[in-house]
């Protein structure tokens, strides 16, 4: 008992807390959400990691969240909010969140925070991410090979480089089986409206798109495939039961892994500011749910290509790769660092139109 209670008072006073009145009380974590838990997407791949975190260490911990959380000013309140009420640590999980978590890490030089996709750091404030464009690229070779019209669509969100890597990827990977593909994107500059995703998504399959991925957190571009006799996949989260005759697959992040080492780095003080990436071979991306209608063939493909991702042996941007304006982009022969991906500013050959400023 007595080394529960000196674990339960450890715990604690790492995370910051103040100590607890009995060893009932529990380290408490915090979240910030851009949209709602039940989004069906981004926001709720989060939960489900926050959810999982309890069910290992909820004799540790408890969480706490807050959702529907404009980015800009509104986050920055809300985060110092969370932090004034006693959070040891708090994950706040949307691009758009990252200056206003670096503006109250300055201000709680004891607490510790961590930021979703972002690339900006403090001594208290860290930054994880996910290789989505690993899926983006397993979904292109489905989308590749189930096309008739040799147009993609994409529908995205905002024109900052985790975007922009991932429409390279489905491009790339589409064209890896069909030489012919090239992609058109519209951009609605948010990550959830859904009627705004659907008039994209509408406006991509009046333009011959007849397969389309997003980078939004809805379900909308999946339903209005239905609508309109087309495919899709789901994006973030299993959308499979959104739009069963439309859905080819679901690109998925898995956040629970990084969650639990998080938290045992935090008990154990091990934790330390860095920035961590995973992807296929660390479980944190995935392709899921391919439906019956992809061939054989297709399906082969994606998991030899997934193998190869969790032995570490492919890298989606290696050269040569070409942007749409001709120029080359990356020799050949050479996979890109994560200093190259981080500064993706261009559409590769194939992708239609010019790239918005990003606001």
């Amino acid at each position: 008992m007595k080394k529960l209670l000196v674990a339960l008072a450890t715990t604690v006073a790492v995370l910051g807390i103040a100590p607890a009145a009995s060893a009932q009380e529990k380290a408490k974590i915090c979240f910030i959400y851009v949209g709602s838990k039940t989004d069906g997407g981004w926001t709720q791949a989060h939960d489900i990691g926050r959810q999982e975190l309890e069910k290992e260490l909820g004799d540790k911990i408890e969480t706490q969240f807050l959702e529907n959380v404009p980015e800009g000013p509104d986050a920055e309140r809300a985060i110092e909010r969370l932090a004034r009420s006693g959070c040891g640590l708090i994950f706040t999980t949307s691009f758009g969140f990252m200056d206003a978590t670096i503006k109250v890490a300055g201000k709680f030089p004891d607490m510790k925070f961590e930021h979703a996709t972002g690339y900006k750091t403090a001594p208290n404030m860290r930054i994880y991410d996910a290789k989505f464009y690993e899926d983006a690229y397993l979904a292109g070779v489905i989308a590749g090979t189930m096309t008739k019209t040799n147009t993609l669509g994409f529908v995205g969100s905002f024109p900052i480089p985790e975007v922009l890597r991932n429409i390279n990827a489905y491009t790339l990977g589409a064209q890896s089986v069909n030489p012919k593909i090239r992609t058109k994107v519209v951009w609605v500059n948010t990550w959830f409206d859904p009627p705004k995703e659907s008039e994209a998504a509408q406006s991509l399959i009046n333009g011959g798109a007849d397969v389309l991925l997003q980078n939004t957190d809805s379900s909308a571009v999946l339903q209005t495939a239905e609508k309109n006799g087309k495919y899709a996949f789901g994006w973030d989260s299993d959308m499979s039961a959104f739009a069963a005759r439309a859905h080819l697959a679901s690109a998925v992040a898995i956040w629970d892994g990084y969650y639990k080492k998080s938290i045992k780095e935090v008990i154990d003080g091990s934790w330390k500011t860095e920035r961590t990436v995973w992807g296929v071979k660390e479980g944190q991306n995935d392709l899921i749910k391919i439906a019956d209608a992809v061939p054989a063939e297709a399906k082969s493909r994606v998991d030899e290509i997934k193998a190869r991702m969790r032995a570490g042996s492919f890298e989606v941007f290696t050269g040569p790769i070409v942007a749409s304006d001709g120029k080359e982009a990356l020799a050949a022969g050479v996979a890109a660092d994560q200093a190259w991906k981080d500064k993706v500013d261009f559409y590769v050959k194939g992708v239609e139109g010019k790239i918005p400023s990003a606001k």
